[in-house]
């Protein structure tokens, strides 16, 4: 039995701990418009009387709303960030207010290529290209709806950081203090380098069909999607998300259990690993998303139609942390240091996080990025 064709959220699934906001049209920045936006989102804490309470989480890639909690019906994972958000954590929910939504072009409720369009039919190819400005706007109306004018502070680490910065940017006078982490002012040539070769193995899926796979299970549920294709574009990103240490330290060259590497079907153990995280991400995640938000975050640079990315960060007046990770090669420390000298914080220097985990050591090292939040929210 073929797998499912998409991990995509859909109408009539579990909500779990999900609300629901509809947006109304959101015109974007290329000059489109998506004529209905529905936004998924979780809160945690209590919205103050003043408002001013408020904290926005911002997910990467294949994250979502679920930023805390146990997997179960809707939540086919645990929580992303354990143990920053809750009672006596850092983002406390005794004192602070944390709204986490899921992206626009996302799968896990707001409204993306999986999404019915108005016509009843999934968007699917038809999905416009859209910028991480384009998310940050359609977070603005969520801000809106949700009645908060300014944020205490907006948090997130690599895509979600690029909204971080967008925010700031966008709607200075609704954000008084972020904390953009592991991520870099403008998708360098290497990190866009990277992504092609992820956009392509999706594809290169003969199931993928430009995206119209989405539409074909839509009449056929049991029809093939390009699951091969994602899991093959999660293997590269997971690889780019640790570091090289870590993985000799982890797997070195040692065989899979009884497999011999040199049969045709034999694996090394770093081959297993791989493999485990493509196909687990292909059973919670949409192919058209991940092409959709790769897409986001090449286009990002802070800079365009702003004077360049020295005068906007610059502009910038929020009280601002800066992180960066020691090992990670995907968005290196010296990119973080230099968002920290562009925006005149910490001496020009990124606070670093220490950890042989790589780009996905501002997911894992809670206590450190803990202390910077709490460093952050004393300062706002």
């Amino acid at each position: 039995m073929n797998p499912p064709a998409t991990g995509a959220w859909h109408e009539g699934d579990p909500v779990g701990r999900r609300r629901f906001v509809d947006l109304g049209a959101i015109a974007l920045e290329r000059g489109d418009k998506l004529p209905e936006v529905r936004m998924a989102y979780e809160t945690w804490g209590e919205l103050a009387a003043d408002g001013r309470n408020a904290i926005l989480v911002e997910h990467a890639l294949t994250g979502d709303s679920h930023v805390t909690g146990p997997a179960g019906p809707g939540h086919p994972t645990a929580g992303w960030w354990e143990g920053l958000v809750g009672p006596g954590r850092p983002l406390d929910t005794d004192q602070w207010f944390v709204v986490a939504p899921n992206v626009l072009g996302g799968c896990q409720g707001t409204t993306g290529p999986s999404s019915l369009a108005p016509d009843g039919r999934p968007w699917a190819s038809r999905f416009p290209a859209v910028s991480v400005r384009d998310q940050v706007t359609a977070e603005v109306a969520l801000a809106d709806q949700l009645g908060i004018e300014s944020w205490a502070a907006i948090v997130g680490g690599s895509m979600g950081g690029m909204r971080v910065l967008e925010w700031a940017l966008m709607a200075p006078e609704r954000v008084r203090g972020i904390a953009p982490l592991a991520v870099s002012a403008t998708a360098t040539a290497d990190q866009i380098a990277l992504q092609s070769v992820q956009l392509h193995a999706i594809r290169s899926d003969p199931f993928f069909l430009g995206g119209d796979y989405l539409d074909v299970a839509h009449d056929d549920p049991t029809a093939p999607g390009p699951t091969a294709g994602l899991a093959l574009a999660r293997r590269l990103a997971h690889w780019s998300y640790r570091s090289r240490e870590e993985l000799d330290l982890r797997f070195g060259r040692r065989p899979q259990d009884d497999e011999d590497p040199f049969e045709p079907d034999g694996r090394f153990a770093v081959e297993s690993y791989l493999d485990h995280h493509g196909r687990k991400l292909a059973q919670r995640f949409d192919a058209a998303s991940y092409v959709v938000l790769t897409g986001s975050m090449n286009s990002h640079d802070v800079g365009r139609d702003r004077g360049g990315v020295a005068a906007a960060l610059r502009s910038i007046d929020a009280e601002v942390v800066v992180a960066g990770v020691d090992s990670d090669r995907l968005y290196p420390l010296e990119e973080q240091h230099a968002l920290a000298a562009h925006l005149g914080v910490q001496d020009g220097q990124a606070v670093t996080i220490v950890s042989p985990h790589g780009h996905d050591g501002f997911l894992i090292e809670v206590e450190q990025i803990g202390a910077q939040l709490r460093r952050l929210l004393d300062r706002v």
